[in-house]
């Protein structure tokens, strides 16, 4: 691994060498690795090197040239993302397409203590992304987020996940399905989390992981965001961020919010036991997601 990780620092930098590297924690569908570099000039550098696995390679092969791309706009555009340096469409080198992006100094933990400034950032930094001034024929290899959720739906397993309120959801989101546009269409991170988010000094420094960014309707992030974030941090914080981003969000409807969280919902379903949990982490993500789910329902009646 060693060599082939040399040969990739000086594919990016000419007379690189590399020092050490590292896999990186929380990489789920890309491998996630550091290295450190010396240069020509002796300085050194630390950069991220980003490996597309199977199932985005499946769903995109030219996903590193196109998260290269949409890394360059939105750096470009001032929003607080790791600068691109490189793209490889090859697999000859690593085994697969990668792209190497700047590496950004980040504290492992946000501050329990400041839950109310984190949310705020949260909130403003999702709505700065879905009003980000960006060409959308610039984006059209990005597909659209109402077309993920129809093959989601058309997808339906032989047995669903009753634990996690599958049919319930599923009921609910079907007849209805393709939702009327409510809201113009923007830029979607796709998986808008606290774990998609680096921090420094107590600032959100960037937002990473853009593998599943689409174009669609701004609640679609929203619903996921607040899902996560009552897993996380519980019904108060989830309330909480959500009446940031709406305190933002002047113009933009949220009549369908209750299908969004429906949707963000159905996500985990047959998935969630799959992710390695403590038990009690689990215990309590379930009983927080059901009460998710019954709530969105009860909006609808």
């Amino acid at each position: 691994m060693r060599e082939a990780l040399q040969t990739v620092a000086e594919h990016i930098i000419s007379n690189a060498r590399l020092l050490r590297w590292r896999e990186l924690k929380g990489g789920v569908s890309a491998q996630v690795i550091g290295l450190e570099l010396e240069l020509g000039d002796g300085s050194l550098r630390k950069i991220i090197i980003r490996r597309h696995g199977a199932t985005d390679l499946a769903r995109d092969p030219d996903i590193a040239r196109h998260e290269f791309q949409l890394l360059g706009l939105l750096h470009s555009a001032g929003l607080a993302v790791p600068a691109p340096i490189f793209a490889e469409a090859s697999s000859d080198l690593l085994g697969s397409p990668y792209i190497a992006i700047e590496f950004i100094e980040s504290q492992d933990e946000v501050d329990r203590m400041a839950i109310p400034d984190f949310l705020g950032q949260l909130a403003a930094h999702l709505f700065a992304i879905h009003q980000a001034e960006l060409p959308l024929t610039e984006l059209s290899f990005l597909s659209q987020q109402a077309d993920a959720v129809s093959a989601k739906l058309a997808a339906r397993p032989a047995e669903l996940d009753a634990s996690l309120s599958e049919g319930r959801i599923r009921e609910a989101l079907d007849p209805v399905w393709p939702l009327p546009q409510a809201n113009r269409s923007v830029l979607l991170h796709g998986d808008y989390w606290p774990g998609n988010t680096l921090w420094r000094e107590g600032k959100l420094a960037a937002v990473i992981d853009w593998e599943d960014a689409a174009i669609g309707d701004p609640l679609a992030d929203v619903g996921n965001a607040r899902l996560e974030v009552l897993w996380a941090y519980g019904p108060e914080a989830m309330e909480e961020f959500t009446q940031h981003y709406r305190s933002l969000a002047k113009g933009t409807g949220f009549s369908q919010l209750p299908y969004w969280d429906l949707y963000a919902a159905l996500r985990p379903a047959s998935q969630l036991s799959r992710w390695g949990l403590e038990p009690s982490v689990e215990r309590t993500m379930r009983e927080r997601h059901l009460s998710f789910v019954d709530r969105a329902l009860a909006e609808l009646r």
